[in-house]
């Protein structure tokens, strides 16, 4: 082949025999008419594309140019050039513009000729600076000499036209030249006139080529305004409506949506401000608003430079993935100094109690201490707190009081910002303290729990009826009452007294819950709002539900539909209300209450809902708080709303989200309570939601705003048919999981182990800028006996080192920690043997400040604690200063930790994976020369996850990824790798929505599956350890009455799992099935493949061989094909003439053009 393809180019460079011409461009046809696209990439790369651009030159010189040469040559150009990346600029190299464009004139007159000269036209305009040197030389206007009304004569030619020129508009030079032209008004008229003709729809694709025109004019500021102005929302608009019953249009109302988004006028949210409504005064002299760093995904510009680029976009994207890979070996490997003094680290030795601890002297224990436990002890038990079952409640429209509202509202920036650390003079003081904080949860507790509880309680929850004649009833769940009530100590006293009542009447169960403990905890947290109301599921806990739910479906057109709606506001105004019903920045301006009307509400801890809008009688639209001291970071929400009617469909906008895209356009959905239903016995967070679409909205963001200019926004819309009528429901972005809920199961947990066998040590890392304390557990097994042998045993246990929730957002990684946490407490014999192998530190809630006042990713000081780890500061960032500071002090003592595990959430990625740290497969993927002779690694850090790709179903191997990138070198994972030396160092994330694979295949995962994943977590610990440290003779012994280790890595949850994990998935989701691209000014409309003009070829080469047979060309005759008859081949008869000139009616400028100026 490569003796022929040489032949052929010295052929053409030497012979002018036509013949042998003709012989050569017709074994080439034949080569690359079949086959894959390679043999066509390997002629381009052989200098494919310049011999035939030559050879087009040299047949066009010719007098007159013979078309039995030229027809062959440009169809061969059009098909190579398609798959020539570099073909435009191969055109003006060889000077074959001004050629293509005479050509082009010169057969005006033969449509045959014409239609192989416009796709060469259209190839040549795919690269934008060879588009922009056409449209300069008067290429717009020879091609609306071509374009005509509607027609049936000569659609082939019409079509290339039209496709000729939507690739000449994707150059901005172009587009406002065809502005200036009066070209847009045109095309708006000839797309009018083709819808209203073509109603057989047998012409698709020339409506949605003048469609894609318009596309692409309006991709600069000019052609928007333009469009505006020529009443083009209006149009599209109206015609569209006809075509969205019809599947075969869906290409055409895939494109007007695109439109029609995209000229939407353009507006600022409805707030005054889009910084938090939340401030917090940082102490020194930082500044309150942090500067905006953008999303953690690069927005998208909305300007006039928006739409060219001649790169592949996934090439674009490899690179940037590429160049974010560290490729510094250096840098790999450093192991950089300490960031502070190493005489501080002794101050750490207070957090390390368990390896200087006498247990000789267990049993001296304080008296105060004893009271203290023997006080707990009689709380009720883990397994017989009261949860409601009743089912008589009507109308639960109350909120609870905390009975701090003073206390929790105190200003946070009034205190000392300098957090001191625990040094071992302090220990006696702290743990003083601490028993002073227990008492006070227990005396709250104990206080509250007036009633006996039943011990032959079941798990199933039966209705108990409350009395409805109750004056307490009428009380608390009257709306008129529940307005007129204030915070004073009074009423809060009698509310206090209903919510045990309450409990009284409604006995259930949730394990590891208690509503007494809620409270006494929620009574102490810290807020900026002062937040006085508790969220009723927090207090009343939540039940995981039987099973897990599947996935959404997705509804066929549903973000279209969406998009179409939001455009008739623009059109049809006529219904809309546009009252606000809820805003925490101007109460007053709020119309709670008002009939036909739900009510908002979100004041309470980790409730995030800024203002509510409604925009029609069932439709609001909804607007997200930023972080505390930031304009930006919008994704968690978590609201009350009440006043609901039955089998009504509510739809809900978030209007203000900010990710480029979201598992709710791949089945997620959100998550809903019902007030009533727990009352009912079925206190669950449950999946719900319909209608679920995610796309890019018309608001943008502006520096009046306080916001970062042209930032764009994307809505977030659902649609939900509450269960009851007047209930109180709640709705969250995902399950919540408050400081406070975390707080009280610390509680629970302490109080359900087994002291003599668990270990377990709760200390206050530190205070937070909100004045919270963090807490950091140490959980291990107590020793054996007193016996050195033994004690050597639990001092030498190495250190797991597990935290979570840096991102308060990511409550999925507290449920994943509460499943570790309730796993390594536990009497599960597997726990008891996993304490005796392991010391645990765990800091279950790296930022309670974050989570407390709803943030989604930032902490007070408006920073993401994950990026604050190289030189985090103990005044602005304490939780990661003195986190770091007990890693430091750990590695200093010979004591680093074995694994180290920060838990995540990610919103764009299924199922459960880990990220790691590895430098050869950095250096691999990047594409660097790895010497292995000189850079040796220890693959170990493969070895926990491949534990868990084989015993936890949720997790997936394959989704996981050990690059070492620069933009994460500040992450917690990197940093304990790099200057720890913690080989296991990794991030553990878990998806919002469910998995792809194994089990849980295509389910939605809850708070049981999300648990389990924690407690998964800790059995392949067990196994890591077992299979790869020096083990005593008794634990292994132990192990081998447990489980069988062979079974575990190598057969359990095979039969869960079909299919092969050894390639790397880095990328997020694919694309949607639905064909509206999330970000409407990208090229994404499906002309950029060529696909269809490969098709045009091949019909019309069949079409010309066919006619050739009979020894005469036709040039109306239909296409044989049945799929393409109606399309773009005329309808006409046939004719004998070998080159019938295009009539003046169909070729003549149309009309619409005839004052436009020169």
């Amino acid at each position: 082949m490569c003796r022929l393809r040489r032949i052929k180019r010295k052929s053409w460079q030497s012979s002018c025999d036509k013949d042998v011409l003709l012989n050569i461009l017709s074994v080439l046809t034949d080569l690359l008419s079949l086959g894959t696209g390679r043999r066509i990439h390997y002629v381009i790369s052989k200098g494919g594309s310049e011999a035939l651009l030559q050879a087009l030159i040299s047949a066009a010189r010719t007098e007159p140019p013979d078309p039995s040469i030229l027809l062959p040559l440009l169809r061969l150009l059009a098909r190579v050039g398609q798959q020539d990346r570099k073909f435009g600029i191969k055109v003006q190299k060889a000077e074959a513009t001004d050629v293509i464009l005479s050509l082009t004139r010169q057969n005006l007159g033969h449509h045959l000729n014409l239609t192989h000269c416009l796709w060469v036209l259209r190839v040549c305009a795919s690269n934008v600076a060879a588009g922009t040197m056409l449209g300069i030389n008067g290429a717009m206007e020879l091609l609306f000499k071509v374009i005509t009304p509607y027609s049936k004569q000569h659609v082939r030619t019409v079509r290339a036209a039209i496709e000729a020129l939507a690739a000449l508009l994707k150059s901005k030079s172009n587009s406002r030249q065809a502005v200036n032209r009066g070209y847009l008004g045109g095309l708006l008229r000839l797309y009018q006139d083709w819808h209203h003709n073509d109603v057989s729809n047998n012409y698709i694709y020339i409506r949605r080529g003048l469609l894609l025109c318009l596309k692409h004019i309006t991709n600069i500021q000019l052609g928007r305004e333009t469009f505006l102005g020529s009443r083009g929302m209006e149009i599209l608009f109206t015609s569209v409506q006809d075509c969205l019953s019809c599947k075969n249009l869906d290409p055409i109302v895939t494109t007007v949506t695109q439109i029609l988004r995209k000229c939407y006028p353009k507006e600022p949210l409805p707030l005054v401000t889009v910084r938090s409504s939340y401030s917090f005064p940082l102490p020194g002299n930082v500044k309150t608003e942090r500067p905006c760093m953008g999303s953690e995904d690069d927005n998208e510009s909305d300007g006039e430079e928006d739409m060219e680029t001649d790169l592949n976009k996934d090439d674009v994207e490899s690179k940037e993935e590429d160049y974010d890979l560290e490729t510094d070996v250096n840098k790999l490997r450093s192991r950089p100094g300490l960031d502070r003094p190493e005489e501080e680290l002794g101050q750490y030795e207070a957090m390390c109690p368990e390896l200087s601890l006498n247990f000789q002297e267990l049993d001296s224990e304080s008296e105060e201490e004893k009271k203290s436990e023997d006080r707990t002890e009689n709380l009720p038990s883990t397994s017989s707190h009261f949860i409601p079952s009743g089912n008589s409640v009507k109308d639960p429209n109350c909120r609870w009081r905390t009975q701090s509202g003073t206390e929790a509202g105190s200003d946070p920036g009034e205190k000392d910002f300098k957090v001191p650390l625990q040094s071992s003079a302090k220990k006696e003081k702290c743990s003083r303290s601490l028993i002073g904080e227990k008492r006070e949860i227990v005396e709250t507790v104990q206080n509250a729990n007036s009633y006996e509880e039943d011990p032959a309680k079941s798990d199933t929850f039966s209705p108990c009826p409350l009395p409805k004649e109750a004056a307490w009833y009428k009380k608390i769940f009257n709306p008129q009452c529940e307005a007129s009530i204030d915070p004073t100590s009074g009423v809060r006293s009698e509310t206090s007294e209903i919510m045990t009542k309450l409990l009284e009447e409604h006995q259930g169960n949730i394990p590891f819950h208690s509503p007494h403990f809620y409270i006494a905890r929620a009574k102490g947290t810290k807020s900026i709002p002062a937040y006085r109301d508790l969220a009723f599921p927090d207090f009343w806990g939540h039940q995981p539900p039987p099973s897990c739910k599947p996935m959404l479906e997705r509804q066929y057109g549903v973000q279209r539909d969406k998009v179409l709606d939001d455009v008739r506001r623009l059109i049809q105004p006529g219904d809309l209300i546009g009252r606000t019903v809820f805003d925490i920045d101007e109460p007053s301006h709020s119309s709670p209450g008002a009939p036909d009307c739900l009510t908002f509400f979100s004041k309470f801890e980790s409730g995030n809902l800024r203002k509510a809008i409604q925009v029609r009688e069932f439709e609001y639209d909804l607007i997200m708080n930023a972080d505390v001291n930031t304009n930006q970071h919008h994704q968690w929400f978590y609201f009350e709303v009440r006043g609901m009617k039955l089998a009504v469909p509510y739809r809900f906008n978030i209007i203000n989200c900010e990710k480029l895209n979201s598992q709710f356009n791949y089945g997620m959905q959100l998550v809903m309570y019902s007030v009533k239903e727990a009352l009912q016995g079925r206190p669950l967070w449950l999946r719900a939601g319909h209608n679920i679409s995610y796309y890019k909205n018309h608001y943008r963001c502006s520096a009046a705003a306080g916001g970062a200019r042209g930032k764009c926004y994307y809505t977030l819309t659902f649609s939900i048919e509450f269960p009851h009528e007047d209930d109180v429901c709640y709705l969250a972005y995902h399950y919540p999981y408050t400081y406070s809920a975390m707080m009280s199961h610390l509680d629970v947990l302490e109080q359900s182990r087994n002291p003599k066998k668990v270990y377990w040590r709760q200390q206050v890392l530190c205070q937070t800028l909100g004045g919270n304390p963090c807490p950091l557990l140490t959980i291990t097994a107590m020793p054996e006996s007193r016996k050195s042998d033994d004690l050597e045993q639990f001092y030498s246990r190495p250190y797991v080192f597990l935290m979570a929730r840096v991102h308060p957002g990511e409550s999925n990684a507290s449920w994943v920690m509460k499943g570790t946490l309730e796993f390594l407490v536990s009497s599960d014999p597997i726990a008891d043997l996993l304490r005796k192998c392991f010391i645990f530190k765990i800091v279950p809630m790296l930022n309670p400040d974050g989570v407390i006042n709803g943030n989604h990713r930032c902490s007070l000081s408006g920073d993401d604690l994950n990026r604050q780890w190289l030189a985090p500061s103990s005044q602005l960032h304490p939780t990661i200063y003195h986190t770091k500071g007990l890693l430091y002090y750990l590695r200093s003592i010979g004591r680093a930790p074995l694994v180290f595990c920060d838990y995540h959430g990610h919103s764009q990625k299924k199922n459960v994976f880990l990220y790691g740290c590895s430098i050869k497969e950095t250096l691999w993927q990047a594409g660097c020369m790895v010497d292995t002779a000189v850079i040796t690694e220890d693959v170990g850090y493969r070895t926990l996850p491949k534990i868990l790709d084989k015993v936890a179903p949720a997790f997936v191997m394959s989704s996981c990824s050990f690059l070492v990138e620069k933009s994460r070198e500040s992450t917690a994972r990197v940093v304990v790798w790099q200057e720890m030396g913690v080989l296991r160092s990794y991030t553990m994330e878990s998806t919002y929505c469910g998995c792809s694979h194994g089990l849980y295949k295509g389910l939605q995962l809850g708070t049981q599956e999300l648990e389990e994943m924690g407690s998964k977590f800790c059995l392949a610990l067990l196994i890591l350890h077992l299979k790869s440290l020096p083990c005593s003779k008794k634990v292994m012994a132990q192990a081998a009455l447990l489980l069988d280790l062979d079974e575990e890595i190598t057969i359990t949850d095979r039969a869960q799992r079909r299919y092969s994990n050894n390639s790397l998935e880095t990328e997020d989701e694919p694309p949607c099935a639905e064909e509206i691209d999330y970000n409407t000014d990208s090229c994404s409309d499906g002309e950029g493949d060529f696909s269809e003009l490969d098709q045009e070829i091949q019909e019309c080469l069949s079409w010309v061989e066919g006619e050739a047979e009979d020894e005469g060309d036709t040039t109306g005759q239909t296409c044989s094909s049945k799929a393409l008859r109606g399309l773009y081949i005329s309808n006409q008869p046939s004719s004998s003439s070998t080159a019938l000139p295009l009539s003046s009616a169909s070729l003549g400028v149309y009309s619409g053009f005839e004052s436009s100026p020169a």
